[in-house]
């Protein structure tokens, strides 16, 4: 699986305000979290936005950590909770077009309103739905890869996607 995560007395340093191990332990999770953010994002540049953001959370951060074989666990939670929200960022409507885009005015505003209409109805599924439906559907996952990246079987993973896409479906045929 390549290098391993840097060692527990690292951690314990790091954790202890040692600034050169706190500089180490960022360089050493730094393949690791590349790796979770690839997983998890929708795009490269998200995955790579995504893991500067953990690593920058984990040198400011890493004095809060409570147990110090926790870190990879740690890291992946970051790592999944910034892809998820730049994917609701994205679903939002907060990004920027692409540049070479041209689109009316009224095209925009319906297009808006119809990706606030989805997004609404993905917010009132239950997390565990909602986590398997934006990774599979928004991001474009494979059913496996979802389904390890959550620790499911992937029957348990179609299941939960086929919950959550009828619900949404219902959703918002009544609105």
């Amino acid at each position: 699986m390549g290098a391993e995560w840097p060692r527990e007395s690292l951690i314990v340093a790091a954790q202890g305000g040692d600034e050169s191990a706190v500089a180490a332990l960022v360089s050493g999770s730094h393949p690791h979290v590349q790796r979770f953010a690839r997983s998890l994002c929708a795009s490269p540049e998200d995955a790579e936005d995504s893991a500067q953001e953990a690593l920058i959370v984990l040198y400011r951060k890493i004095g809060t950590l409570r147990a110090s074989g926790a870190l990879a666990s740690w890291m992946f939670r970051i790592v999944r909770n910034e892809c998820l929200r730049r994917a609701r960022r994205a679903w939002r409507g907060d990004e920027l077009m692409g540049a070479d885009a041209v689109v009316s005015a009224e095209e925009d505003a319906l297009q808006r309103l119809e990706a606030r209409r989805v997004a609404a109805a993905i917010a009132e599924l239950p997390a565990d739905q909602r986590r398997v439906l934006i990774m599979r559907d928004v991001q474009g996952y494979s059913g496996r890869a979802v389904a390890d990246a959550l620790g499911l079987s992937t029957s348990a993973m179609k299941s939960r996607l086929h919950r959550a896409r009828a619900t949404v479906r219902a959703l918002l045929q009544v609105r």
